[in-house]
């Protein structure tokens, strides 16, 4: 076992034990601890060549990804999938985006990204106090809706172009973030391709609104000519403003960002 004191050290962590092959890896934490562990299955946007399983013991702020698979929020009931479990091949997302510093950089994630308004709320969770847990999430997304400001993106969808103002932008592997919002009601990530969701220039009484809407995932149901869903294995974005990304719930950059799908790239250990 080995306990992290530091940002990014679960990716170094990981990193070691995937390069070893050792049997199976187990992330205990949130979504963002998943996503540092994640990041350490790849090395410089490629997947480093391992036997190593992933699996997943969820304690943490959001907990999203696990809801996709249905990985149990009771411990022993997480511990009982790590040795019964099912063995599957799951997808993973490659991004490239500018970080804080204004540099290229890499990064990865396994449960959903977005461009936009996501990315502001990422950032006030991760710099706010988390004691409320999912909660965390919904208040910081009703509080961020009252002053944020749509933004002009330019979306690439392999090789499909679309100009728009967007709140945001999401690309989903798996269904739901933001504390327990369906976003990507049926988003796979066993499927080789992501789920886009184009959220246009929506106001701030009717974003209150749907997000019952989109919390149930009902909202792709419904006719609204501001939501668009399409599927892509390949997505840029790209705005005239500064615009935050988000990846499994962390805030590393901004636009321009290029997300690219890596189908089976990690070996993960599910419920059957």
């Amino acid at each position: 076992m080995a306990l992290t004191t530091r940002p990014l050290e679960a990716t170094e962590i990981a990193q070691r034990a995937v390069k070893e092959s050792r049997p199976v890896l187990v992330a205990v934490g949130g979504d963002g601890t998943l996503n540092e562990v994640v990041n350490g299955f790849f090395h410089n946007g490629a997947p480093v060549p391992t036997t190593t399983k992933l699996a997943m013991v969820p304690l943490g702020t959001g907990g999203d990804f696990r809801r996709t698979l249905r990985i149990p929020l009771d411990t022993k009931a997480a511990i009982q999938v790590i040795t019964a479990g099912l063995v599957r091949r799951l997808d993973a997302g490659c991004v490239t985006y500018q970080d804080h510093e204004g540099k290229t950089a890499v990064r990865h994630f396994i449960n959903i990204a977005d461009a936009g308004i996501g990315g502001d709320v990422a950032h006030a969770v991760n710099t706010g106090p988390k004691f409320l847990g999912a909660a965390s999430f919904w208040l910081t997304s009703f509080t961020t809706l009252l002053t944020y400001k749509n933004k002009p993106m330019t979306v690439n969808v392999d090789g499909s172009t679309h100009d728009l103002v967007a709140q945001q932008v999401v690309i989903a592997n798996c269904q739901y973030f933001g504390g327990g919002m369906r976003m990507a009601p049926a988003a796979s990530p066993t499927d080789g391709v992501f789920d886009v969701i184009l959220i246009g220039n929506a106001g701030k009484i009717e974003s209150i609104r749907g997000m019952g809407a989109i919390r149930s995932g009902n909202h792709l149901d419904q006719s609204n000519s501001k939501i668009q869903l399409m599927y892509g294995k390949r997505i840029s974005i790209t705005s005239t403003q500064k615009v935050r990304i988000d990846l499994d719930g962390e805030q590393p950059g901004y636009l321009p960002a290029l997300f690219e799908i890596q189908p089976g790239a990690i070996e993960f250990i599910t419920p059957r």
